[in-house]
């Protein structure tokens, strides 16, 4: 049986993104089953793969208001050894589009447990917000990955995330769970930097991943050419340090082998 993580945080330009196609990508790298379903309107993580955005005609937009099939939404990548649901900007009126609609909060849920078992792993890019798309990740997801920014206020944004979490699992979803807290973009220059570790690492000390995710040039330039960074280039410190944490989640998650 497969798991479903979603990537979340919600604020924007932490790296979530950026977190979820190279996580996705360097998992199936090492021979992982692997289903991205991009849920984010601005459909980063589908331009992260080469995918145009102008040229779709399913996408996980089609898939919420029942309007396509997951089969038909779904796009192989053999480039990069997995597939994905895309999105498109269609996605940013869904929300109101699902007013009034009964158990609206699952209907990406109800879309996944079809599949789940033909994936080892199933990642969910959510939306820089807290609104009814990320909620329905939530619903669907068996945990929740937060990649959060080595900064002043990432204490602040974590413990409201956290909170909302513990509301899904309380009224929507019991079975989810904190996968695990990433740190992204850190520069070991500042002492900002590590004081922000320090801190998220004392306020949960279990959930935190000892990888941890440096600035890189070459990671951010990685999605301009549409491939995750492991096939951009695969000698830059970003590219090495998403191995590792590919390396450290399969290992959280009994999938050595």
């Amino acid at each position: 049986m497969g798991k479903i993580v979603a990537v979340a945080n919600q604020k924007g330009g932490v790296g979530k993104t950026t977190t979820t196609v190279n996580l996705a990508a360097c998992l199936a790298d090492k021979d992982k089953a692997i289903l991205v379903v991009d849920m984010d309107p601005q459909g980063n993580a589908s331009s992260g793969f080469g995918i145009n955005k102008d040229t779709l005609e399913k996408t996980s937009y089609e898939l919420l208001l029942g309007d396509a099939e997951l089969t038909e939404c779904k796009i192989n990548l053999p480039e990069f050894k997995l597939e994905i649901i895309p999105a498109s900007m269609d996605l940013a009126g869904a929300e109101v589009e699902l007013i009034g609609i009964n158990r609206r909060e699952f209907l990406l849920a109800n879309h996944l447990k079809k599949v789940k078992e033909y994936y080892d792993f199933i990642l969910i890019d959510c939306p820089p917000s807290l609104n009814m798309l990320t909620i329905n990740a939530f619903c669907a997801a068996d945990s929740v990955l937060v990649p959060i920014q080595c900064e002043f206020y990432a204490l602040e944004g974590l413990s409201q995330l956290i909170n909302t979490i513990n509301l899904v699992k309380k009224r929507l979803n019991p079975a989810v769970e904190i996968e695990g807290i990433l740190f992204t973009m850190y520069d070991n220059r500042t002492n900002l930097s590590n004081q922000v570790v320090e801190e998220v690492r004392g306020y949960m000390p279990s959930k935190t991943y000892n990888t941890i995710i440096p600035r890189n040039v070459r990671l951010g330039e990685a999605p301009s050419y549409g491939q995750p960074i492991i096939y951009y280039d695969d000698r830059s410190k970003g590219a090495e340090s998403y191995r590792s944490l590919a390396a450290e989640f399969l290992e959280h998650n009994g999938r050595l082998s």
